[in-house]
């Protein structure tokens, strides 16, 4: 007979990545105190770290970060341009 898959919510893949990250304890360990199988959590946390992220970012977060860099690299004189547009705003400096 075929065992049933277990399903784990977004908030709980992210938070024993976030586990393994902060505490430096070893995924076998982790794993093992949360009752998953170590290449489950392998996995998260491969996913996690190609997703640009320890695990400690939101998704919301990410795919902010993402859009941000996207229009830096679009910037059409480079970064510089970005940098100096930013710090001519007139919301960048204080009005006093």
């Amino acid at each position: 007979m075929a065992e049933k898959r277990r399903r784990y919510d977004a908030e709980f893949r992210e938070g024993a990545v976030r586990l393994v990250a902060e505490t430096g304890k070893p995924i076998a360990e982790v794993s093992r105190d949360l009752g998953i199988n170590e290449g489950t959590l392998h996995s998260w946390i491969g996913r996690a770290k190609k997703a640009g992220g320890d695990g400690s970012l939101a998704e919301s977060e990410r795919e902010e970060l993402a859009r941000l860099r996207g229009r830096t690299r679009r910037s059409p004189s480079g970064s510089r341009s970005l940098r100096w547009s930013v710090m001519s705003s007139s919301d960048a400096w204080p009005s006093g």
